[in-house]
């Protein structure tokens, strides 16, 4: 799965994003610490402008595609 930054703070009911700017949680990836993402990932589905219903769409094709018999 992958959003951008601001993506991820918008989806955030916990208020975690703004807690971590406030430096009231260390070490917050993203914010306070680095986020690395995977160099070679199998599948990577970007869900900051498709609706869920796309992103599952495209998880369960290629599950299908990889382990069908």
């Amino acid at each position: 799965m992958q959003a951008d930054l601001a993506v991820c703070e918008s989806r955030d009911p916990k208020g975690l994003y703004v807690k971590a700017r406030k430096g009231k949680i260390p070490d917050f990836t993203g914010i306070s610490a680095p986020y690395e993402a995977p160099v070679n990932p199998e599948l990577t589905i970007e869900t900051g402008d498709r609706s869920v219903e796309e992103c599952v769409a495209e998880l369960i094709a290629y599950v299908e595609g990889e382990f069908s018999l």
